[in-house]
C-alpha cells in the first residue's frame, strides 16, 4: 500500500525502506507540514474522547508527571432506561487541560479509520504490528520522567511544540522481560531540542527519551508514535517451543530420578532448530496473524460496490501454473490464473470501486471482490472506512 505519510516520513528521516528501524537515532521533518493536520488535530482527538466509552489504560491523563485519578474526569452517564455507560466528563477534562495536563489515547487506530489506515500501511510497509498512541499536552505540563520503551518508536508532532531529551541506550536491545531490570538511565544525550508541528523522530528500543512543555507557557503539543514492536530471537524461540509440542519426546516428563535422556532431547532440539528457521518465524508470523476487525458485507443492505484489503500484512500471492494461491491471515485460498489480474487490484491496499475495476480487469473482478470480502481479507469500503484513505492513499483505479 502506497500511503503518502509513510512516504513522507521515509524522506523526513532519509530512509528508503523499513530496514533502518531499530537501528539509531533518526530525524527530520515532512516537506508538507499540512499533512499533519489532515492526520489529527487535537479537536480531533477530543471529538473521539467525548464520543466514546473509553476507560483507563485506553485514556490517561496526567499532571506533573502524575496520573491523575480517573474518577477526576470519569463518570457513569446513565440513560432513561437506567443503563450505565463510562464516558469522559468533558467539562473536567477542559479544566484539566486549561490547568496544563497530558492527554494519552493508546490504540487510536481501533477507534478512527484515519488512524486505522495509517496503521495499517506502517505494518505492510515494516513487517511488524504496530500500535499508534495519541499525546495530547497542554499550557506548562510535564509528560513522562526518563523512561526507555521495549519496542522502536517512530514519532510524528502533529501540532503545536514540545521540548525532547534523547540518550543513548544503558543496556543493548532491552527487551519487557530480561535478565536485567535496566533501571540507570544513560548518561548520552543523543539529540535535546523542540519538535514542532511536521517534525519526525524515530527512537530505538532501549534509548532514554522525555518530553515536556513545561517552562513553554500557555500552548499545546499533539504528537502521534507508532509503536513498532520487532521480532527478537527470543520470539523465535518461543516459536520453536510452540512447534515441539507436535513431537512426542518432548511431552515427556523429564523424570529425576532415573535421569533425563538429556542427549536425545538436545538432538530433537538441533533437528527442530534446523528445520524452522528465523525467516520461517517471519513468514509465519505474518502469514498466520488472523483477521482484522472490519465492517461485515450484508446483502440486505444493498449490493457490493466498493472494497479494500483489510489484512494485517500484504497477502501473499502465488503463481503456479493454471492456480493462484493467496495466503493471509492464516489461509490459503486458491484461483484461476485468470484472476491475477483482479487479485494485485483488489489485494493493492488501495480503495477500488469495482464498475471502474471492471472496465479494466474484466467483469470477474466482482466475483473474485465477493470471494474475498466472504474470507474477510477485504473490507467493503464504507463512506466512514473511505474518510481514512482521502488525500492519503490514491484509488486503485482513477
Amino acid at each position: 500500500m502506497e500511503h503518502r505519510l509513510i512516504s513522507a516520513v521515509e524522506s523526513a528521516l532519509g530512509w528508503s525502506g523499513a530496514d533502518r528501524l531499530g537501528k539509531g537515532f533518526a530525524r527530520g521533518s515532512l516537506d508538507d507540514t499540512t499533512l499533519a493536520a489532515r492526520i489529527l488535530t487535537p479537536n480531533r482527538l477530543l471529538d473521539m474522547a467525548m464520543r466514546r466509552s473509553l476507560s483507563r489504560p485506553q485514556l490517561r491523563c496526567f499532571r506533573e508527571g502524575n496520573e491523575i485519578h480517573p474518577a477526576t474526569y470519569f463518570n457513569d452517564d446513565v440513560s432513561p432506561r437506567g443503563q450505565s455507560i463510562p464516558m469522559v466528563n468533558m467539562r473536567r477534562l477542559n479544566g484539566l487541560l486549561r490547568q496544563g495536563a497530558t492527554l494519552i489515547l493508546d490504540q487510536a487506530n481501533v477507534f478512527d479509520p484515519t488512524m486505522e489506515v495509517v496503521c495499517r500501511a506502517m505494518q505492510w510497509w515494516s513487517h511488524e504490528r504496530v500500535q499508534i498512541n495519541l499525546y495530547l499536552t497542554t499550557n506548562d505540563a510535564a509528560g513522562f520522567d526518563l523512561h526507555w520503551d521495549d519496542h522502536d518508536v517512530v514519532i510524528l508532532q502533529l501540532a503545536g511544540e514540545k521540548e525532547w531529551e534523547v540518550r543513548g541506550a544503558s543496556r543493548e536491545v532491552p527487551m519487557y522481560r530480561d535478565a536485567d531490570p535496566n533501571s540507570d538511565p544513560s548518561e548520552e544525550i543523543v539529540w535535546s531540542g523542540v519538535m514542532k508541528t511536521g517534525d519526525v523522530m524515530h527512537i530505538p528500543r532501549g534509548y532514554w527519551h522525555k518530553a515536556t512543555r513545561c517552562g513553554s507557557g500557555s500552548g499545546q503539543s499533539l504528537h502521534m508514535t507508532f509503536g513498532i514492536a520487532k521480532r527478537t530471537g527470543v520470539s523465535w524461540l518461543s516459536w520453536l517451543a510452540d512447534w515441539s509440542r507436535e513431537q512426542e519426546i518432548f511431552r515427556h516428563d523429564l523424570e529425576r530420578a532415573n535421569g533425563a535422556d538429556g542427549r536425545a532431547l538436545a538432538e530433537a532440539a538441533v533437528r527442530l532448530i534446523g528445520e524452522r528457521s528465523p525467516a520461517d518465524f517471519l513468514a509465519a508470523y505474518e502469514q498466520e496473524t488472523t483477521a482484522a476487525r472490519h465492517v461485515p458485507f450484508l446483502d440486505i443492505f444493498g449490493p457490493l460496490d466498493s472494497v479494500v484489503c483489510v489484512s494485517h500484512f500484504r497477502p501473499q500471492i502465488r503463481e503456479h501454473g493454471e492456480a493462484v494461491d493467496i495466503v493471509v491471515s492464516g489461509k490459503k485460498l486458491t484461483f484461476m490464473a485468470k484472476a491475477l489480474p483482479a487479485l494485485w487490484l483488489l489485494l493493492s491496499g488501495k480503495p477500488v470501486h469495482l464498475a471502474q475495476a471492471a472496465r479494466v480487469v474484466g467483469a470477474d473482478v466482482a466475483e473474485v471482490a465477493e470471494i474475498l470480502v466472504e474470507e474477510e481479507v477485504c473490507a467493503p469500503l464504507t463512506p466512514e472506512l473511505s474518510s481514512g484513505y482521502t488525500g492519503l492513499v490514491t484509488n486503485a483505479v482513477c
